[in-house]
């Protein structure tokens, strides 16, 4: 496929700079951005151009921009998607309550259904189009589930194991990285495990020998709670980020979901690692978690992504909210207006999470990069007047915005219609289905 989108603002992420001009589009990568002089506009080609081997070829596709803002697209860093049938089935509970209670029991019952669980994760995929989100750092339940559903529709996804106590052996975890890694394009596959208070500390060694192994990073759920923290520090007389990285699990480094309640020490030696932090605001709020310290953390030189948590935790995967959430929290708990950029939170949300993620060809907009970006149509009402379009996305946009949704060359999302092979309205009666057949 060859698409050239002309006549755009195109906000590549390496710096906050807007140019106006045009993005074409080889395959699966993005093999040049013109921009336009300061007193032209865009160039009639006719149905014409010139590939990456200075041949004449003809488009497969057009697309006027009108003006409407292009950049790289969000990476959802800490997502379940597999979840999405038990979003609103356990609202308004404490954490603990809400995961022993409800959910673990009701995901002991899913592993009947695998067929079910398919349809929960495309739909996921399909919300995360939604929102202009272009790849997943996904954690959940079946693997093979996951990986079939995001190779189906198309859509780009980062899988991390979640072995703990009640599932998930060393050896399948071994067996895993080395063949989802090998499995499909779209398709990485990271270490990791639930957590540390739901996983024994053999089993956590064994898991710093394969990260040892393969030199490969490590990621989990750490610190989102303090109870989790107090009990930590009970069993091993350390903090989750000490415990964790005397055992040597961060040596080439990984990440924490949450790190609600990392303490100084912690950010200061996750800090010298290759440690990242996936921040998840709205989740730890529904959950009475607290507020994570993004400022200081970040203070330490640690990478910080942006996640929107599975849907039975936050309900919505919706990256704008979360946006707003990081800087809102963050002037509020340090009463400074001036804290957190919402330039900043932005390149979390893009750049951020493709590092966190091992995306280092999705990070960016910029020749020989992958073709993940979103296309938000700037002539609405939260987006006018276009004073500063990049700080709007943060404090104004909204999935109202999302025009297109592209991965990897394919354009899976336009103006509120799915190309991803299904009819939208089945996926819903399945996943509706679900939740029906398994909580009987």
């Amino acid at each position: 496929m060859r698409i050239r989108i002309f006549n755009a603002n195109i906000l590549t992420m390496k710096d906050d700079k807007i140019i106006f001009g045009e993005i074409i589009i080889e395959n699966n990568k993005i093999q040049n951005i013109i921009e336009y002089g300061e007193n032209s506009s865009y160039l009639d080609y006719g149905n014409y151009g010139l590939n990456s081997d200075n041949e004449r070829v003809k488009w497969d596709r057009q697309i006027d921009a009108n003006g409407n803002l292009i950049l790289p697209g969000f990476k959802n860093a800490h997502s379940h998607s597999g979840m999405t049938f038990l979003r609103s089935y356990a609202d308004d509970l404490p954490l603990n309550e809400w995961l022993f209670d409800k959910v673990f029991p009701l995901e002991a019952k899913i592993k009947n259904y695998p067929e079910e669980l398919y349809w929960c994760n495309i739909l996921g995929n399909m919300e995360y189009l939604s929102s202009g989100i272009t790849a997943n750092f996904d954690m959940y339940i079946f693997n093979e589930v996951s990986a079939k559903a995001s190779r189906d529709s198309m859509f780009r996804t980062v899988m991390v194991d979640s072995i703990n106590d009640f599932g998930g052996t060393l050896e399948q975890l071994e067996e895993d990285y080395l063949k989802y890694n090998e499995y499909d394009e779209l398709l990485s596959f990271k270490l990791g495990f639930h957590a540390e208070y739901t996983t024994k500390k053999e089993t956590l060694q064994g898991i710093v020998n394969l990260a040892h192994k393969y030199k490969a990073p490590i990621f989990t759920h750490l610190s989102e709670t303090k109870k989790e923290v107090d009990e930590c520090v009970e069993r091993y007389g350390k903090t989750p980020g000490i415990f964790l990285n005397d055992l040597g699990m961060f040596d080439y480094g990984g990440g924490g979901f949450h790190c609600v309640h990392l303490t100084e020490e912690e950010m200061e030696v996750l800090g010298k690692k290759d440690f990242n932090v996936v921040t998840n605001p709205a989740a730890n709020l529904k959950l009475a978690s607290g507020i994570a310290p993004i400022e200081k953390i970040r203070s330490y030189g640690i990478n910080v992504a942006i996640g929107t948590d599975g849907p039975a935790g936050n309900n919505a995967l919706d990256i704008f909210r979360e946006m707003f959430l990081v800087t809102g929290l963050q002037k509020a708990i340090t009463e400074k207006a001036d804290v957190l950029d919402a330039f900043d939170v932005l390149k979390m949300a893009t750049v951020g999470g493709a590092k966190a993620m091992g995306l280092d060809d999705a990070d960016v907009l910029a020749p020989g990069k992958l073709a993940d970006l979103v296309m938000l149509d700037v002539h609405k009402p939260n987006m006018t007047p276009g004073i500063n379009p990049a700080k709007s996305i943060v404090y104004s946009g909204s999935k109202d915005n999302v025009k297109l949704t592209m991965v990897n060359g394919r354009i899976l999302y336009e103006d509120g219609k799915f190309n991803i092979g299904v009819d939208p309205e089945y996926v819903y009666n399945r996943v509706n289905n679900c939740i029906n057949k398994i909580s009987e």
